[in-house]
């Protein structure tokens, strides 16, 4: 897979939501839960796993949406509402941006499919490694160091 070049910028459709990523990614996914099909409108959400501290919001605010539990902090525009990115509760120090808001997408392969148990049958996609549900815990250091040898 070819390495993106850094910074990494994105933004949303209607453009007043730009940010930008200034670390390598730590993974990329494609998840398939119905939670991910009903905030997308598609078959699955596409995510670059990057460090809090190697992402910014550069121009505008983003507002809170989906699903307002206390486990994610999904952020969207306030006029477009795209998705842009989520946040987890659990201080993981990652969050998940929304892979098609980047404006360069030629580096992007997915490299963890999750939730395969809930995929709509026709959804294929190339991925290293497959999960049924969300990769368990104890996978993370080990998909994490792949993910750094295969960038």
């Amino acid at each position: 897979m070819p390495t993106p070049d850094l910074p990494l910028h994105g933004g949303c459709l209607c453009g007043k939501i730009r940010f930008e990523v200034t670390a390598l990614p730590m993974m990329t996914m494609a998840c398939h839960c119905r939670d991910c099909q009903k905030l997308t409108s598609g078959p699955c959400s596409l995510s670059v796993m990057v460090p809090i501290d190697g992402f910014s919001i550069t121009q505008g605010e983003t507002v809170r949406g989906g699903l307002k539990g206390p486990r994610l902090d999904h952020r969207f525009c306030p006029d477009c509402m795209n998705w842009i990115f989520t946040q987890f509760a659990d201080a993981s120090g990652y969050l998940n941006v929304r892979a098609t808001l980047l404006d360069d997408l030629s580096w992007f392969r997915v490299f963890v499919e999750s939730s395969t148990a809930q995929k709509l049958p026709w959804a294929e996609i190339q991925a290293v490694h497959r999960y049924p549900q969300f990769p368990p815990a104890e996978d993370r250091p080990r998909l994490g160091r792949e993910f750094a040898a295969w960038l």
